[in-house]
């Protein structure tokens, strides 16, 4: 592939830009008096991403967009090849992510991941589910309703978890989500009305593990060894759920005793049927060059899916990397291979 200038796109949410060189390791005198390396803070997505493509022979930039001073119309003026798209808002709208790719569409502006429809799908997760119904797709039953409005409601039973219909990163999504009594189930979706302005939505909860299927592919997409988030050592009494603490809250009990890692004790059979089904949704959402399917096997080994990620964190210590990795690819490779499938659209 010939070298490319490649414009790494992300939001307000993060930092500014950083700088493309990284901060040389100081080196520290430990107790024996022997010269040591102080440990390097973890990089952003962003920062990996800069380095890998630099390793490919591209010429990455970073470009922060805060629909104010750098705004879509600058970014439309910049000489790219590919805007790698990391952005999550706009101008701190996380529904606004649609939009940006489909600017970037209007002129031509080759990108990575999803397009404005797959984005949509995926976010509002009463039309993926209603989606995931027609296609026979096993998702848990549901309801919507909005201050006193029943969108749609299927019949359902206790215990059942409140989130926000249109959320990602768990936002929205804490112990107090799941709820066993009509009560509970009322003030839940009041403070989800409330807090998020949003329609709340009311699903059955599934008692089982929590795996991650990632995706990596267009026209033959490859289902990536599958990764478990173990939350079976949560505080006795909470919910098994990867609510904001668990994924974000790093000095949580919560974020401490969990973990993600390649699945395991998973049979041949039911491991089909887990990485059939997320291949169902990548397909039916309209998913594009890489995403991860989120799914709960219940005791009877039944593959229910919880939600659709397109884009992805692309950490060296995320997920997807875990399962790129388990897979046999590198990290730099893993993020070759995304901007060969992007830019396979345009060549």
């Amino acid at each position: 592939m010939a070298n490319l200038k490649i414009t790494i796109l992300h939001d307000v949410w993060e930092e500014g830009p950083p700088e493309p060189e990284p901060e040389p390791v100081k080196a520290q005198r430990g107790k024996n008096g022997k010269l040591r390396k102080k440990k390097k803070d973890p990089l952003h997505d962003r920062e990996e991403i800069f380095e890998a493509l630099t390793k490919l022979g591209h010429e990455p930039s970073y470009y922060v967009l805060d629909g104010k001073n750098q705004s879509l119309l600058a970014l439309a003026k910049r000489s790219t090849d590919l805007v790698f798209n990391l952005t999550e808002s706009y101008a701190g709208d996380d529904t606004m992510d649609k939009n940006i790719v489909a600017f970037l569409e209007l002129l031509h502006i080759p990108y990575t991941g999803g397009d404005p429809r797959a984005l949509y799908l995926a976010q509002d997760k009463a039309i993926a589910k209603k989606i995931f119904d027609f296609h026979k797709i096993k998702t848990p039953d549901f309801a919507i309703s909005y201050k006193g409005r029943t969108d749609h409601s299927h019949d359902i039973e206790f215990p059942l978890i409140v989130k926000p219909v249109s959320e990602d990163g768990s936002i929205g999504i804490d112990n107090g989500s799941v709820v066993d009594s009509v009560k509970e189930l009322m003030e839940r979706i009041h403070y989800i009305h409330e807090e998020f302005d949003s329609p709340a939505l009311i699903e059955e909860y599934i008692e089982g593990r929590e795996i991650y299927a990632s995706i990596l592919g267009n026209d033959n997409p490859e289902v990536l060894p599958l990764v478990e988030l173990d939350l079976s050592k949560l505080p006795k009494g909470t919910p098994r759920i990867a609510g904001q603490d668990v994924k974000f809250d790093h000095e949580t009990e919560a974020y401490k005793v969990t973990k993600s890692a390649p699945a395991e004790n998973i049979d041949e059979e039911t491991t089909k049927n887990l990485c059939d089904t997320a291949l169902a949704v990548y397909r039916a959402l309209k998913l594009r060059d890489y995403g991860r399917i989120d799914m709960r096997l219940n005791k009877k080994g039944e593959a229910y899916v919880i939600e659709a990620n397109p884009n992805p964190w692309l950490a060296s210590a995320a997920e997807f990397n875990m399962a790129a990795k388990k897979a046999g690819y590198s990290y730099t490779e893993m993020i070759d291979k995304i901007v060969e499938l992007a830019r396979a659209r345009t060549v």
